[in-house]
């Protein structure tokens, strides 16, 4: 999920792993060049779901398929919305990336440096390049940290109020000053712009609200009265992006009595205050708070613009349906590196892993791709402990609920039912199922 410098050695580190790794086994290799038919940048939920996919295809031979990520780690980030409620522990959400990898597969644990599409060819940070025939590049989003001035100190210090569910390292932190806050003022961010789960900077807002309300620090009914305020600070117009479920939260914030500062977005920390901008002033707007929950700016590696095949926000520039690159058919791309424009999600690869893996087989075998994605996504909202909202939808933000399919049930009232799917299924299934090409989503188990 990570991706960027000369060769130095030829260590273990900077060869492709294979096969089953309690041990990490290092295949040699003779020269600093590979050749697969499928390479995948990228192993996080997009890479891992298509890279298996393709091999239960049953149409490549072990090692035709490579995957290159540095990153020792292998993390279920929805999760941390759960750790920030102080209802999991990050360790038991993430497994080693190795691990995780059939060993028919290759892994080239290190960075990608650039992609050179009319070469079909990848360079690594190692020194390494890989040839390929096919490209599917789903490397994740990067934290922006330096965007906002001040941010990362603020996080890494044990000390100050400030975390993040965003950061593996801070999720934790969240529920911690949840737990120490007994007054003042609460402040919930998120920005303008592109970020993984847009409902996530509420989601752990919400459970806030309910842990203090539950202890006595709240209460929307007497809030002059109540020890703690609380606001969400938004660079967006709005509490959420698809109309029906907007208006729900919107009512959500009135009833419980949350300050909305839409288009806030947050460009710096100074001690215990932020600053925001808005759009139609030059003028900065500062808010005092005693505790500070951040949602960081995000964006796709840079190696994706500097390869010429991103777009001018650097996302993977494909055709929104059929996940092809709009300029090198020999390249796709899915996940939130991609230009697809629908919310950023593990659901929403959930759907668009089954349409690339469809697509590039018929190109393989020399024929236009036939399936197409519609834009599905999904965001399970906690609104409070207990319930939640489970919100789905596909392009031009119309819904698509699958209970509502099946049993007539209106998703856009908080249900326990969607809680425990939240927070006991979707973990389980993921990494038993999903990582490993079986979860089609809606769809149920596939293959």
């Amino acid at each position: 999920m990570r991706c960027h410098a000369p060769l130095r050695s030829l260590t273990s580190k900077s060869l492709p792993l294979r096969g089953r790794r309690g041990l990490a086994t290092v295949s040699p290799v003779s020269s600093l060049s590979s050749n697969h038919k499928v390479v995948v940048i990228g192993a996080g939920t997009a890479g891992l779901a298509i890279s298996h996919q393709l091999l239960r295809s049953d149409k490549f031979a072990p090692s035709d398929i490579a995957v290159v990520d540095p990153a020792t780690w292998h993390h279920y980030q929805p999760g941390w919305t759960l750790v920030g409620g102080g209802l999991k522990d990050k360790e038991d959400l993430r497994r080693r990336t190795e691990d995780l990898i059939d060993p028919k597969l290759t892994l080239y644990p290190t960075s990608v440096v650039s992609v050179s599409p009319k070469d079909n060819l990848v360079s690594l940070s190692d020194g390494n390049k890989v040839h390929y025939e096919q490209l599917i590049v789903a490397p994740g989003l990067t934290l922006d940290l330096g965007s906002i001035a001040g941010l990362k100190e603020a996080l890494y210090d044990r000390q100050s109020p400030v975390s993040s569910i965003y950061n593996y390292d801070t999720c934790d932190k969240a529920f911690r000053t949840v737990e120490t806050l007994t007054k003042g003022t609460a402040l919930f961010t998120q920005p303008a712009g592109v970020i993984k789960c847009a409902g996530a900077p509420q989601k752990i807002m919400w459970l806030a609200l309910d842990y203090w309300k539950r202890a006595g620090l709240y209460s929307p009914e007497k809030l002059r009265n109540s020890p703690i305020s609380i606001d969400f600070a938004t660079g967006l117009g709005g509490m959420f992006a698809v109309p029906k479920y907007a208006a729900k939260l919107e009512q959500l914030r009135k009833d419980r009595g949350v300050g909305g500062l839409f288009q806030h977005d947050l460009v710096a920390i100074n001690g215990d205050k932020a600053i925001f901008s808005r759009p139609d002033s030059p003028e900065k707007v500062i808010r005092q708070f005693d505790l500070l929950h951040v949602t960081p700016k995000m964006g796709p590696p840079q190696f994706i613009r500097e390869s010429a095949i991103g777009n001018e926000a650097g996302y993977v520039a494909v055709n929104e349906h059929t996940l092809q690159h709009q300029e090198f058919s020999n390249i796709w791309s899915a996940g939130d590196a991609s230009s697809l424009p629908t919310s950023k999600t593990a659901a929403a690869v959930t759907s668009e892993a089954p349409v690339l893996v469809r697509n590039l087989l018929r190109a393989l075998e020399g024929k236009e791709p036939d399936a197409l994605y519609d834009g599905y996504t999904s965001c399970p909202l906690l609104t409070e402990y207990g319930k939640v909202l489970l919100a789905e939808f596909k392009y031009g933000g119309e819904p698509k609920e699958t209970f509502d399919d099946w049993l007539g049930i209106d998703q856009v009232e908080p249900r326990r039912a969607f809680y425990h799917l939240k927070k006991d299924f979707f973990p389980w299934v993921y990494f038993n199922s999903m990582v490993k090409g079986r979860w089609g989503g809606p769809k149920g188990w596939i293959n």
